[in-house]
């Protein structure tokens, strides 16, 4: 056992002191078990010969490019109709594929393969050029020739006989960009959200316990990488969910006697294919692509977008009661209480303990009264009791992951030892889509799926399903090795599509620990079990800002830390945070200390009265930003960068986001501190609070005090928000003097779709004027602000 293995189960082991011993033990066993059935599957290491793609023997045009013959390999050159760029060695296509939404896309007719110099050959298209050297490296540039990315050469470790061990081929592929480039991405990452020099792996874990800035790999982790840089923006996706890790180094200009050393990214994959999009551009345009190449993001219904309130530890019906009706008593607003795994008999999914929540439709109905929905946690585990109908039922239906013997893979987890529903066979999916009609029978609104990476206990060794475990991969059969990253994904797929079925008129409402690329299409994310502490709290706005940068903009974190007791003051400090993120949800395990707004004395309660109240008014903005990610790909929670990449300092601003394009939000995220620097983007920003204009690019120290944190709006915004009378209403920020500005309001019509209302601003005759795009009236309230 190396360290991180004893890190992580010193975190296992405390995590257990709430639920006892036996547990404990149960997992030492679970481990052995694991490990003793991955020897019997020879998963050991095996003897390789190492490979190179060697030089160039010549090329076939296709469709959209083409494919270049090498002597021991061949790459596929192919640009999509909308420019995305696909690569892809050994006879790699774009499908079949996890990530992809629908087919894969229509090739540009217009792209062509042609002889490069110096025996290379290349694919030029309208918006990139990629180049094939004659021995395998792959650069591509801008039109204009600018280099984005060159990758080298990759390399493969090939198995001596196929047939023994691991019979699959690890490789390695190494690439360079430019000196000032700025790495992101690369799923949920606690530190960041801009990813430093170190190494990232690519596999979903549960930390055990908690985490805090530093620890990796987390619940979500995605072979995307969005990389800044002032030769542009592009964004790379190696299609492939085996275990990996990512090293990067960061470049510098003038580095060695005056010559500029590049930044540097070397991938280890430990099998499947090597494939990889790119797609290039402005941050806007390239996120776009990601989301027609993946899919536009699940919009989630209105009442989802207010705050949420959740507790392990709940434990009784009347507890609920009491915990809604202090928010009521309050005049506090509140959209959703979740119920954690408590609510159930005895952990098991799909149940529900009757003793403490004996009418659970009849609480469902009377929160709905209040304007208050019920969450439902779903775990995948489901425990290994005969007799037990949920259990009999996926034992007909072949549900469950099996071993390399046919026996049902079975893992130590909340409800004792359980056996796993195999998501990636499109019959368990839909057998188990069938269960959440017991869930909105009892009154469910929506679901957060927990421990999906999946996670099982083990005392050592990984802690989840055996690498040796079999999938069905939608009928091409393989193992955990390359179905662990994309469990949670089908599992996700597999409760969205079943409530799209069971309630056709209403958004699904569904978020998830754990993901991979494409999880947008089926809901959202949370960070998961964050530490409470400042460095959880920072990690919490890392964790949402590099999950929007991989196409997943709906997410947040547990309010407050999942773990321990927070201060007042850091309470606030995360409740004002939490209330201009996504997913504004308050969460705490049941060892930890309160997490509603009055436990925490007078004066916070007054300031978190005022968050949520605000968080009330930009609900129209919020509904908008969640209907233009669906289309764009613009996640709701930006970096400060994101209209001005080429400015440099905004790149390493990792302490203030825009919140689509109107505001800019700076959290307090240290303790004791009343004032703070904010970085500016060009233009003109108003202080929402005194309404005093600063002038950007640059630097200003803004008032912060407990009762709120500093956001800017953009000189020109037309912000949609909640009157008075619960109609929508429109702030204005007056554009600068010669300028003009703009906004969106999207007005729900149904099931995912969207009427959009656009609107513009001008100075006409010494007065802001607001004209709506196509009709002679604005049909709003307006109220000008920043005049």
């Amino acid at each position: 056992m190396d360290a991180h293995d004893l890190g992580r189960s010193v975190k296992w082991v405390t995590s257990f002191r709430t639920v006892g011993a036996a547990r404990v033990l149960r997992s030492v066993r679970a481990a052995w078990w694991r490990r003793r059935v991955d020897a019997e599957g020879a998963y050991g290491p095996v003897a390789e010969r190492a490979r190179v793609p060697g030089p160039a023997c010549g090329a076939e045009p296709e469709p959209g490019g083409g494919v270049v013959r090498f002597a021991r390999s061949s790459l596929r050159v192919r640009v999509a109709a909308g420019g995305a760029v696909f690569c892809g060695w050994d006879g790699a296509g774009p499908g079949p594929s996890y990530a992809l939404a629908g087919p894969v896309p229509e090739v540009d007719e217009r792209a062509v393969l042609e002889p490069d110099t110096d025996g290379g050959w290349r694919v030029v298209s309208e918006r990139l050029l990629v180049v094939v050297s004659r021995h395998g490296a792959v650069e591509v540039r801008t039109p204009g020739g600018v280099m984005l990315r060159r990758e080298q050469p990759p390399r493969w470790w090939d198995p001596v006989d196929a047939e023994a061990g691991r019979g699959v081929s690890r490789w390695t592929q190494r690439s360079e960009v430019a000196p000032d480039a700025r790495f992101f991405g690369l799923g949920g990452r606690s530190a960041g959200p801009r990813l430093r020099e170190g190494a990232y792996r690519l596999w979903n874990s549960d930390p055990g316990g908690s985490f805090e800035p530093g620890d990796d790999p987390l619940y979500v982790t995605m072979p995307v990488q969005l990389v800044v840089a002032d030769a542009g923006t592009h964004l790379v996706f190696h299609d492939n969910s085996w275990d990996g890790r990512v090293l990067l180094w960061e470049g510098e200009e003038g580095a060695g006697s005056g010559h500029d050393r590049p930044g540097r990214c070397e991938l280890r994959m430990c099998g499947g294919p090597l494939r990889y999009w790119v797609i290039a551009g402005a941050p806007a345009r390239v996120l776009r692509g990601w989301a027609a190449l993946t899919g536009g993001a699940a919009v989630p219904p209105a009442w989802a977008l207010g705050p949420h309130h959740a507790r392990w530890g709940f434990g009784t019906e009347a507890e609920v009661r009491r915990v809604v009706a202090g928010y009521r008593e309050r005049g506090l607003p509140l959209s959703a209480v979740h119920l954690d795994i408590d609510h159930y008999r005895g952990h098991r999914v799909f149940t529900v303990d009757r003793e403490r929540f004996p009418d659970l439709p009849k609480l469902a109905a009377d929160l709905r009264k209040d304007g208050v929905r019920l969450v439902s946690i779903v775990d995948p585990g489901v425990k290994a009791e005969p007799g037990w109908e949920v259990y009999e039922a996926g034992v007909a239906a072949g549900a469950f992951v099996r071993d390399g013997r046919g026996r049902p893979v079975r893992g130590e987890v909340w409800a004792g030892t359980s056996v796993f529903p195999d998501f990636t066979d499109p019959g368990v999916r839909r057998w188990w889509g069938g269960l959440y009609a017991e869930r909105l029978a009892e009154g469910f609104s929506g679901f957060w799926h927990d421990m999906n990476e999946p996670a099982a206990f083990a005392a050592f060794g990984e802690h989840t399903l055996p690498l040796s475990a079999r999938h069905a991969l939608e009928g091409r059969g393989g193992d955990h090795r390359e179905a662990h990253n994309v469990y949670a994904l089908a599992m996700a797929r597999a409760g969205y599509e079943a409530l799209r079925e069971l309630r056709p008129d209403e958004r699904p409402f569904l978020f998830s620990r754990s993901g991979w690329a494409g999880m947008q299409r089926y809901g959202g994310s949370w960070s998961g079990d964050v530490t409470t502490g400042w460095p959880g709290l920072r990690a919490s706005l890392s964790l949402v800002l590099g999950m929007g940068l991989c196409g997943v903009p709906f997410s947040g974190p547990d309010v407050g830390g999942f773990t321990g007791s927070p201060s007042p003051e850091l309470y606030l400090r995360w409740f004002q945070l939490g209330a201009y993120l996504p997913l504004f949800r308050t969460h705490a395990a049941i060892s930890a200390g309160r997490r509603e707004p009055w436990e925490f004395g007078p004066e916070v309660l007054e300031h978190a009265g005022a968050a949520l109240r605000e968080r009330m008014r930009l609900l129209p903005y919020f509904v908008t930003l969640a209907h233009r990610a669906r289309v764009t790909g613009a996640p709701y929670v930006r970096p400060a960068w994101w209209r001005t990449p080429e400015d440099r300092a905004l790149r390493d601003c990792e302490d203030a986001f825009l919140l689509g394009d109107a505001l800019l939000v700076a959290p307090v995220l240290e303790p004791g501190a009343d004032r703070r620097a904010v970085r500016l983007p060009r233009g003109r920003w108003y202080d929402t609070a005194t309404g005093r204009a600063h002038e950007g690019p640059g630097q200003i120290l803004l008032d912060a005090p407990l009762a709120r944190i500093p956001v800017l709006a953009r000189a020109g915004a037309v912000v949609p928000v909640a009157g008075a009378d619960g109609g929508v209403e429109l702030d204005v920020w007056a554009p600068a003097a010669g300028r003009t500005g703009g906004g969106v309001l999207a007005v729900d019509t149904g099931a995912g779709t969207a009427e959009v209302v656009r609107f513009t601003t001008a100075w006409r005759d010494g007065a802001v004027a607001v004209e709506r795009e196509g009709a002679a009236e604005v049909g709003f309230p307006v109220r000008v602000r920043g005049v």
